[in-house]
């Protein structure tokens, strides 16, 4: 085999490719040149896309600055990047340099039912039909996520607590909060909002995550499960 002679991606086993790498391990195990071989998608005959990603990346020092800096011209100097792919690259790092202009949002927090309250009145409290939703929270008590679980009525059947907690576990949630409306404006939790509530904070202790609080949200007021010691 000559020295120039690489094996094609599709052949490395699926934890050494870029894209199956991704998906199994997340994307921060994955090294620089390992992105640039997501975006460019093929290298060439005698060269694979992370063997052109190092070295392209070699040529600027292993700097992104700099890699951002390359001009289409600069990028299709290298065999095997053309046009399409060099466009792809200087996309990805003008996305890069506008997220970090950006400024993160900062994650509200909750502190007590009345923050609930606030945050979820404007998205259910003057609904004409019930929904049932989950916020899910990080170690902090700041929101990562607010997902709506079912919608027209509340019964067991219609809440899946794989779902809750499969949806919990891949946001890296340590705690969760039930918040559902009555669209009757009655504040008093029914046998079916009891037991669901139970039945989520059973399943939430085998995998530790708190269910923190049930809120029943109407156009004006709110219930909580927690101020009321039921949870």
């Amino acid at each position: 085999m000559s020295e120039h002679t690489s094996f094609p991606i599709r052949h490395w086993s699926e934890d050494d490719r870029p894209r199956e790498k991704l998906m199994l391990k997340g994307k921060t195990a994955l090294s620089d040149a390992e992105l640039i071989a997501i975006l460019i998608g093929s290298g060439s005959r005698n060269e694979t896309a992370v063997g052109l990603g190092q070295r392209i990346l070699s040529s600027v020092n292993y700097n992104l600055n700099a890699l951002g800096k390359l001009s289409i011209a600069q990028l299709t100097s290298f065999k095997g990047i053309g046009e399409a792919k060099a466009i792809a690259i200087m996309a990805a790092m003008e996305l890069s340099r506008r997220r970090r202009s950006e400024e993160v949002p900062e994650r509200p927090r909750i502190s007590s039912s009345r923050s609930i309250f606030e945050m979820m009145q404007p998205l259910i409290g003057e609904l004409p039909h019930e929904e049932f939703w989950i916020i899910y929270l990080n170690n902090a008590n700041k929101v990562i996520s607010k997902t709506q679980l079912s919608k027209g009525g509340i019964t067991g059947t219609l809440v899946d607590v794989r779902l809750v907690f499969k949806t919990a576990l891949e946001m890296g949630a340590t705690a969760i909060i039930l918040c559902h409306n009555h669209p009757s404006g009655a504040l008093k939790p029914s046998d079916a909002d009891r037991h669901i509530t139970r039945k989520l904070k059973t399943a939430g202790e085998n995998l530790d995550i708190k269910i923190l609080d049930h809120v029943i949200v109407t156009e004006s007021a709110w219930f909580s499960f927690a101020d009321e010691g039921m949870i």
